[in-house]
């Protein structure tokens, strides 16, 4: 019997960078719209939900028939929002979930069923996903994290520095172009008990000094696997990267291995 899963599209309406970025027009249409109409394609989810904190993200859902939930404006994180919506009697019966962002129009079907897979099929709580890193640009950059896996697929350690550190000079592009050296994609599966789990704990120390969340989940002892996948859909963090969006919608975008941070 396939195993349920829900899917889950965190959509908080401030941004830092980009303001009222799931509204921000594409084409046309709002960034969200985007993200929902090509994961509602998908065969893998039994549900997709939007969780937002918005009014006018909730009033968007209505218009195009998404199913959206309104959560706790004040929760500190995207993971808080998925664990609320899992909370909600009618999602009783999924035990695995995955928190889908949503600023990646063109999230890839089969980078999502690689995190589900790891955790239907294998021993793992927790899974994502990591792509070669490829430059000696994204190595170095802090807004790109790194991940460490180990032979048997563990996470080991997210970091903004540069890991693992090659002591005999500078990594080649060819030794970049994979393991050990993975940049982390932010897509999440869950097992339904990890996830309440995880969003249980308090703020760890090493998340804490690196401001990455999963650091909790790692330092609490629970066990993620990565999938190593071979490219890194592009994503909206900027007005600058609405444009290049518009761009690779517009020339009818295919995947290829990233070379960018």
């Amino acid at each position: 019997m396939t195993t349920p899963v829900l899917g889950v599209i965190p959509a908080r309406l401030a941004s830092t960078r980009l303001r009222q970025k799931p509204l921000q027009p594409i084409l046309g249409r709002p960034l969200l719209e985007w993200v929902w109409r090509r994961v509602s394609t998908m065969g893998l989810f039994h549900r997709v939900v939007v969780a937002t904190d918005s009014e006018e993200v909730l009033t968007l859902c209505r218009s195009l028939g998404a199913d959206a939930r309104m959560t706790d404006p004040d929760h500190p994180s995207g993971t808080d929002r998925v664990a609320e919506v899992l909370r909600m009697p009618e999602h009783a019966a999924y035990e695995v979930v995955v928190n889908i962002q949503g600023d990646e129009p063109l999230v890839e079907e089969a980078h999502l069923a690689e995190a589900v897979r790891l955790i239907t099929e294998g021993p793992w709580e927790l899974a994502t996903c990591a792509t070669p890193l490829r430059s000696g640009r994204a190595l170095e950059d802090p807004g790109v994290v790194k991940v460490a896996r180990g032979m048997d697929g563990r996470a080991l350690y997210f970091s903004r520095a540069g890991i693992p550190f090659q002591r005999d000079g500078v990594p080649s592009e060819e030794t970049l172009a994979g393991p050990p050296f993975l940049r982390h994609l932010g897509i999440y599966a869950y097992r339904r008990d990890a996830l309440l789990r995880w969003v249980a704990l308090p703020p760890s120390p090493l998340e804490e000094v690196e401001r990455l969340e999963q650091l909790r989940a790692l330092e609490a002892g629970m066990a993620m696997g990565v999938a190593v996948v071979d490219r890194a859909p592009p994503g909206v963090d900027t007005a600058a990267d609405l444009v290049r969006m518009e761009g690779f919608l517009e020339r009818g975008y295919r995947p290829l291995p990233s070379t960018e941070n």
